[in-house]
């Protein structure tokens, strides 16, 4: 089962569709509407974290998903899931250099997970006004796609099977989305890793894997 945090946007049900498609069955829930714990006794097979109209910090539930599930559960985070991966593990969101709504741009990725197979460069549909600061990329994250202008459009964690992208990927203005999110159901049944909780309910991983004491 995949869960999907909703993070109230109407592209949520997109995502869904799409998931359901590739064969997954697939919980929707609300950002304000779960607490970490009820999604532990869930024990999905992965989660999706949807994009938003907000901030990481207004997120509900899904910053703290990521931080307690992150090396446990497969996560994908989806613009504002995205930018939530981002904060969480050290990096900043900021201003984007312009304003995406609607507009397409070529996505430059490294072909690597999510990305594999899929055409180099494609066309992906954006609707953003927040980006990760690339000057604030922490050691436990890589970058894996880029605008022409260099913006954040990727970033995975380095050790744990935790992906996010800027854009959208369950627009049909993104041809090759639907099989990229193949791609990372692909991963989250091959490459998950299964780790411990440490202390306060959050995952002993998250509290190392950025070199700090925690989050």
């Amino acid at each position: 089962m995949i869960l999907l945090i909703d993070n109230y946007d109407s592209f949520t049900y997109n995502l869904y569709q799409y998931l359901a498609e590739l064969g997954e069955t697939v919980e929707v829930i609300r950002n304000d509407r779960i607490t970490t714990g009820e999604i532990a006794q869930m024990a999905p097979d992965a989660i999706v974290i949807s994009p938003g109209p907000c901030t990481p910090t207004e997120a509900g539930v899904s910053c703290e998903t990521i931080e307690r599930f992150a090396g446990e559960i497969p996560i994908l985070g989806v613009c504002l899931g995205h930018q939530c991966m981002g904060q969480v593990f050290g990096g900043d969101i900021v201003r984007a250099p312009r304003l995406m709504h609607g507009k397409t741009s070529p996505i430059h990725h490294d072909g690597r997970t999510i990305f594999e197979g899929l055409p180099r460069p494609f066309d992906a549909v954006r609707y953003h006004s927040l980006v990760i600061d690339p000057s604030s990329v922490p050691d436990c994250l890589e970058v894996s796609a880029l605008s022409d202008q260099d913006e954040i459009m990727a970033a995975r964690h380095r050790e744990f099977v935790v992906e996010g992208v800027q854009f959208h990927p369950e627009s049909i203005m993104t041809k090759p989305g639907k099989e990229l999110l193949r791609n990372f159901l692909v991963l989250a049944k091959t490459g998950a890793m299964r780790a411990g909780e440490g202390e306060n309910g959050k995952s002993r991983v998250v509290a190392q894997s950025c070199g700090g004491e925690g989050l």
